[in-house]
């Protein structure tokens, strides 16, 4: 996991710490940071363009907590001017890595190279180890999401625990007492896990029912989380491609993309993972590998740079970063047709737009979902302040920050209250399951649709009118 479970409360990570004497640490032949290219450290002009983006700078006002007082840490242990602590570690997970800097910064600073770097750094030396956190991480990055097969036996078994009535037995006895404090803050978040996963639902290939005379081909990317709790937004991705043409290819059993391990410092999985995708998938077969999840697709963008120095991976990286398109771009990409507005009920629906930080920052990715939304017949869109604010999720950042994560959970159900939507749209797991609790915890309404599924609503209506 990508923290200790102990929250790490801002005040804790003070100036002078970070100058301390070093924990005892692994030995590291070269530092990760001082190995960097030297241009990407010195990159940033320290303009202070990012300050306002930065969420934990919002916070605290504390420089230390700014893109910019990161970097300055970074580029001073690259140097050799001060030893990586554990308060650097620290400060490195107190970062959101929602990458909103690299959109505000003018200079084009890789905060995210940078950001990763500096976690693979932490992990290298041990700067957090503790025997708690490092069996977390085994079971969870090295056990869990390295085994698809594992991990939907874990999603199967949720399931039986929430349809048999055990969960609701075990909150109604007040059991959830018994757990650990942790566990016990957020027991209440489980997500709801589907009866049906992604290859119970979508066939191997699938042609449209009017083929072209020569279809697109493109590969659908069903993920994690996405394909134990949202398999029914696969469905829909593969039913809007199919509706615009496609032969579509969803292999029914795939590895982790490695997101989850990049951000959180275990660089060798995330390698190990990338090639295990592109085996899998042959980006010179298809001519789109396509992502609907926000964070996801902002890692399988860069296999190009995790892979560049594998001889036998990457040109073929290279061709995967090429392809490898959000579902919205591509649509928008290829002309997609609008469904017929006579075939959908009259009444409009309010929706507000929240953008995935991985979406809009990391793959530059803003418009395209906002002209899938305004084409679909009967949507009202209603813009979002601060639309491009990190809600707090950012991958498992709501478990172990959970006080800034629930800050800006609270900032951001605010701004989608304001517009007067009774729906809010989304394209990641982590924001739809975030922005969702937020509101089932106010005892609201409010329902959390990706894009995509209202798209993929408009097309059956059609099919069934016809």
């Amino acid at each position: 996991m990508n923290n200790s479970t102990t929250t790490n409360a801002p005040g804790d990570m003070g100036g002078s710490a970070l100058n301390a004497t070093p924990v005892s640490v692994r030995e590291t032949p070269v530092s990760g940071l001082a190995a960097l290219d030297y241009s990407i450290l010195q990159q940033c002009m320290h303009c202070g363009m990012c300050l306002p983006t930065c969420p934990t700078y919002i916070e605290t006002k504390e420089e230390r907590h700014s893109p910019r007082g990161r970097i300055s840490l970074m580029r001073a242990i690259a140097d050799g001017e001060i030893e990586a602590t554990k308060a650097f570690g620290e400060e490195m997970y107190y970062c959101l890595g929602c990458l909103a800097c690299t959109s505000a910064c003018p200079a084009g600073v890789n905060y995210a190279q940078l950001f990763e770097t500096a976690r693979s750094e932490v992990e290298a030396k041990g700067l957090l180890d503790s025997p708690k956190r490092d069996a977390i991480r085994w079971f969870a990055l090295r056990l869990i999401f390295t085994r698809p097969r594992l991990l939907r036996f874990v999603g199967r078994l949720l399931w039986l625990w929430q349809v048999t009535g055990a969960q609701y037995a075990f909150r109604k006895l007040r059991l959830t007492r018994l757990l650990p404090a942790d566990l016990r803050r957020l027991e209440p978040q489980a997500p709801v896990v589907q009866a049906k996963f992604s290859h119970q639902l979508i066939a191997p290939v699938e042609r449209p029912a009017q083929a072209a005379t020569k279809p697109r081909r493109v590969a659908v990317l069903t993920g994690c989380v996405q394909d134990l709790i949202f398999a029914d937004i696969n469905r829909a991705t593969v039913d809007v491609l199919l509706a615009n043409g496609c032969e579509v290819h969803t292999p029914p059993l795939q590895p982790c993309c490695g997101s989850l391990h990049a951000h959180n410092g275990d660089t060798e999985t995330a390698e190990a993972l990338a090639r295990r995708q592109i085996d899998l998938i042959d980006p010179f077969a298809f001519d789109a590998i396509i992502s609907n999840a926000g964070g996801c697709g902002s890692h399988l963008r860069h296999y190009d740079h995790i892979l560049e120095g594998d001889d036998r991976y990457a040109a073929r990286a290279a061709e995967w970063s090429r392809k490898l398109k959000d579902i919205s771009e591509y649509l928008v990409e290829i002309g997609f047709r609008r469904p017929e507005a006579s075939a959908v009920p009259a009444a409009s629906v309010d929706v507000t737009y929240h953008e995935s930080c991985h979406l809009c920052h990391g793959q530059k990715v803003s418009r395209q979902p906002r002209e899938v939304l305004n084409a679909v017949p009967g949507v009202k869109l209603h813009e979002c302040g601060e639309a491009t604010m990190c809600c707090g999720s950012a991958g498992i950042y709501s478990i172990t920050q959970p006080e800034t994560a629930g800050w800006l959970q609270q900032r951001k159900l605010g701004h989608l209250r304001a517009t007067g939507a009774s729906v809010v749209a989304t394209a990641n797991p982590g924001c739809h399951l975030q922005i969702a609790n937020g509101f089932k915890q106010a005892g609201e309404a409010t329902s959390v649709v990706h894009p995509i599924i209202l798209l993929a609503d408009a097309y059956r209506a059609e099919r069934a009118k016809a």
